[in-house]
């Protein structure tokens, strides 16, 4: 009769032998009682750094063993196997030595050599093996690593080495954040087998030498050639441009044929030339800004320049490297580049990342104090957002401009904020290139295997001030006079390959000699030919246009009754065995009305219908927003969920028949968000690309976003963006963070016919505004005012033919048959909600002698379109009315470009709430009394 298992049993008291019991285990499962090994099994499942082979069949032998006095009070005697004194202690040496090499893999990069500037850094205690009891007597004797790369027994000295060269030399690792131990094991296994060194042939060496050589002589030349020239130097983070040549060159070797770079202006010339490309004429022609006639109101900085070129690796891969343009708005540019690649992935089916990536190029002050870092790496495993992986690159300087890191943030390293992530930090000494190739290649594996970020926290230097023309050492006067003391990194590494012997004196001085020949060449031809180049758009803008309004002609937007009831269909059509929630089933009835013309069209369903018409046109469809899948005020529910299971389906996703219609809700952000969408937009012309936000009053938070690309960056860099954002905005007595879209802000940023500002008041108009941004081929952002207590309001409505023909109408003229009423006495302008206001006000008070213009559009506004719209009422007085105080709204637009005189020399009045700091009451009683005022004041004009 098998004998019963007896289960050991543990106190407080027992612990230690326990974790003694638990390290033998771990080096030699047979050490222990067969009934410690199922606990200390399951134990083991949950260490990721317990490795070793599974436990031999044993001959069947007797659970118990008399040895009670070798265990402690509260462990059953039988359930322990006998041991003797040295036995134990041995336990708990390996037990030790496991805690010494678990320290160096959480604590090693506190003492890395990462710093090039050579500043002591504090060794933690735990990394002193006497920290655990461990004596010089011990370095000698041999220990277990069967979780340690290498034999399965080595000395501790040897350990201690192996760890010391992985975890404390040029390299630092963070990686102990991940909480799945596969990357952990992964990343430990491929770090301490090669003790985080590569084995470079000459040749490489020779190469990493070419580009340090690239990156330091242009630099010299410019400084020397441009004296006093800003140009935001790369000296002292030279090493950026091997890390650059290394992240095409594996990443060609791993399939990738197209990387999305994003970074701010330090170093930026260096990587447009000796990375992308770009002719070193084409910078020196930036340089001599001989022709100012050319760039007048218009342009940018050479050093916020873009730029796109092929790049053909040793191994004869092509990859395709894109530069964004970018402010000065440090980081910003980060959502820009991610939804440009997101998009280039979706037009091609690189659902997985496997044929394209990004690398963003970070500061390291930038990248401890934007909150749109933060923002950004957000997104990186959001189903909508993902691009499989980035590869950021922190060029520290350890400063940021004047600032001190003590000054500059709370944390220990620049990069802590990446510990968010699942994904491993790699701190290294920029002045160590070959340590940097190191980091580049786990970066580039780890990337391609997990799908995840990786950051490369590059510590080097700024040899000048934050510009050419500072002087750094009035507030970091220590710290600059070491730096002046050294030589650049290709001095430094030209040493360390002469001390090698893989490379003469002579060799050095003639690729240094070869390339400045290059750089006085280049720039000869720019200064006999000094007029600056200017590049076509890329081929997927072939077929849409920039430029003025009146460039290209609006198009009929119509779609077929057949169509638009067979797309209602098709979104009131459920899988078989999905169960709504009874009121979608109720919504749903109520959208199979409107499809037979049983009931008017409201909001939402016009703009679902919008949607699905475009994708069956060939437009794919992507909307994002916080809550946009059921939407701010549950009106649109594009995504709908099965209340007993929690499925989900979204009916216009599933058409085989159609483009791709993507409604997914966003994380808790507006500048990144909006930065994701219009960096999408800027790869997918034929893409209707929209952004919602749950207000519109909480568009400010990504101002930067607006200012600086949205609005600009045609007259800026000639880059065309079709991007929509669609802003909840209207009076309603919810309060001032939930009433405005600041429209002044857009109409004050209009200019050049750089956006369109549009305020619908019904559902067709919506309808035809969103296809029309879409089939029309002309690319200008469309900012959307739209409703909120609309989306419910009976009187705006629309029926299913006012879709089917005509267009986007600029100005809605006057519904009142003045063929045999009432002459008008006051013709009101408006735009949005209060137009419902008004003529609500009109009919109770049957004052149709007062005509209600509607401005749809409010920016492209041509004269002409406005002449026309009051022709028939000639010398008949014109207000303006707006719900918004007399400093926002469209009134100062209008005031601006028409003072107070309209087309015909009208005298054109106004009627508004007073001037207001901030937009609106937070009184529901005062917001009504606020807006009968308003409206009585319109009324009383038409009495004068």
């Amino acid at each position: 009769m098998a004998p019963t298992r007896v289960v050991p049993t543990m106190n407080p008291h027992s612990l230690p032998y326990v974790e003694s019991l638990y390290a033998r285990f771990v080096a030699d499962p047979a050490s222990v009682p067969e009934a410690w090994r199922p606990v200390f099994e399951e134990w083991a499942r949950d260490d990721p750094f317990a490795a070793r082979p599974p436990l031999a069949p044993q001959p069947p032998r007797s659970l118990f063993h008399a040895t009670p006095s070798a265990a402690p009070d509260g462990v059953d005697a039988e359930s322990c196997s006998p041991f003797t004194d040295e036995a134990v202690r041995s336990a708990l040496l390996q037990e030790r030595v496991d805690q010494l090499i678990r320290a160096y893999r959480t604590r090693g990069h506190m003492v890395a050599a990462i710093d090039p500037l050579e500043r002591p850094r504090p060794r933690p205690a735990e990394l002193n093996p006497s920290f655990y009891g461990l004596t010089d007597a011990d370095l000698d004797s041999s220990f277990s690593t069967a979780n340690v790369p290498g034999p399965r027994q080595q000395d501790l000295r040897a350990i201690i080495d192996r760890l010391e060269s992985t975890y404390c030399r040029s390299i630092g690792v963070e990686l102990m954040h991940i909480d799945d131990p596969e990357p952990k094991r992964w990343l430990t296994m491929r770090m301490e087998q090669s003790g985080n060194r590569l084995d470079l042939s000459a040749d490489e060496q020779r190469r990493i030498l070419i580009q340090l050589t690239d990156a330091v002589i242009l630099e010299e030349f410019i400084v020397k050639k441009y004296l006093g020239a800003k140009s935001f130097s790369l000296e002292g983070s030279e090493s950026l441009i091997p890390l650059l040549d290394t992240v095409v060159e594996r990443a060609g070797e791993q399939g990738v044929e197209e990387i999305v770079l994003g970074m701010a202006h330090r170093g930026r010339l260096n990587v447009l030339v000796n990375m992308l490309g770009k002719d070193p004429q084409e910078v020196f022609r930036e340089f001599e800004d001989s022709v100012p006639e050319d760039m007048l109101g218009r342009g940018d900085v050479k050093y916020h320049l873009g730029h796109s070129g092929t790049r053909t690796t040793t191994l004869g891969h092509d990859v395709h490297l894109s530069l964004c343009f970018n402010p000065s708005h440090l980081e910003y540019v980060n959502p820009v580049a991610l939804g440009r690649l997101r998009a280039k992935q979706d037009r091609v089916g690189d659902t997985a990342g496997e044929r394209s990536m990004a690398v963003l190029i970070h500061g390291d002050a930038a990248f401890a104090g934007e909150g749109v870092v933060q923002e950004t790496l957000n997104l990186s495993q959001l189903g909508a957002y993902q691009v499989g992986g980035t590869v950021h690159v922190i060029v520290n300087n350890q400063i940021g401009f004047t600032t001190d890191p003590v000054d500059a943030r709370s944390t220990a390293y620049s990069s802590d904020v990446a510990r968010m992530l699942q994904g491993p930090i790699f701190h290294v000494n920029g002045e160590d290139p070959e340590a940097v190739e190191q980091v580049v290649m786990l970066a580039l594996d780890f990337r391609a295997r997990f799908r995840r970020d990786v950051v490369i926290d590059m510590y080097c230097y700024r040899r000048r001030g934050h510009n050419e023309n500072d002087e750094p050492a009035f507030t970091q006067p220590e710290m600059y006079e070491t730096i002046r003391a050294r030589g650049s990194v290709r001095d430094r590494y030209v040493d360390r390959l002469l001390e090698l012997g893989k490379i003469t004196d002579g060799d050095a001085k003639a690729i240094a000699e070869e390339r400045q020949a290059e750089l006085e060449s280049a720039l000869g031809e720019a200064k006999s030919d000094s007029r600056k180049r200017t590049r076509e758009r890329g081929p997927i803008w072939r077929d849409y246009l920039g430029g003025p309004d009146t460039s290209v002609a609006d198009v009929d937007t119509g779609v077929s009754g057949d169509v638009l009831r067979e797309t209602l269909a098709h979104m009131t059509t459920l899988p078989e065995g999905f169960t709504p929630h009874p009121k979608i089933e109720r919504l749903l009835g109520q959208r199979r009305d409107m499809a037979d013309g049983k009931r008017p069209l409201d909001w939402a369903t016009a703009e679902l219908l919008a949607f699905g018409s475009l994708a069956l046109d060939g437009h794919p469809v992507r909307l994002t927003g916080q809550d946009s899948e059921r939407g701010t005020f549950s009106q649109r529910h594009a995504v709908l969920h099965d209340v007993e299971t929690g499925a989900v389906w979204a009916p216009l996703a599933q058409r085989e028949d159609a483009e791709v219609v993507t409604i997914a809700n966003s994380p808790l952000s507006e500048a990144g968000v909006l930065g994701f969408e219009y960096g999408y937009s800027l790869d997918a012309p034929a893409t209707l690309v929209a952004w919602e936000a749950q207000f519109g009053d909480f568009v400010n938070a990504a101002q930067v976003i607006l200012d600086q690309f949205v609005t600009s960056a045609e007259d800026k860099w000639r880059r065309l963006s079709g991007l929509v954002m669609l802003l909840p905005h209207g009076f309603e007595g919810m309060g001032p963070e939930h009433s405005s879209a600041r429209l002044e802000r857009f109409l004050e940023a209009a200019a050049e016919d750089n956006i369109q500002v549009v305020q619908p008041t019904t559902p067709a108009q919506h309808f035809h505004a969103l296809r029309r941004q879409a089939r029309r081929p002309w690319r200008k952002p469309l900012v959307v005012m739209t409703p909120k207590s609309l989306l419910r309001n009976t009187a705006a409505t629309s029926r299913l033919d006012e879709l089917m023909r005509g267009r986007f109408q600029r100005i809605l003229p006057d519904t009142v048959d003045r063929s045999s009423g009432p002459k008008a006495s006051l013709v009101v302008l408006c735009s949005g909600k209060l137009y419902y206001d008004l003529v609500a006000a009109r009919e109770d008070r049957e004052r149709h002698d007062v005509a209600i213009i509607r401005l749809e559009q409010l920016y492209p506004l041509a004269p002409t379109d406005l002449a026309t719209a009051l022709s028939p009422y000639p010398k008949v007085p014109v207000l303006w009315a707006q719900e918004e105080p007399e400093n926002m709204g469209a009134w100062p637009m209008l005031c601006r470009r028409f003072g107070m005189t309209l087309p015909g020399k009208r005298v054109l009045g106004m009627v508004s709430r007073p001037e207001s700091a901030s937009p609106a009451t937070g009184s529901s009683a005062s917001h009504k009394l606020e807006q009968q005022t308003l409206i009585d004041a319109v009324f009383a004009r038409s009495r004068t």
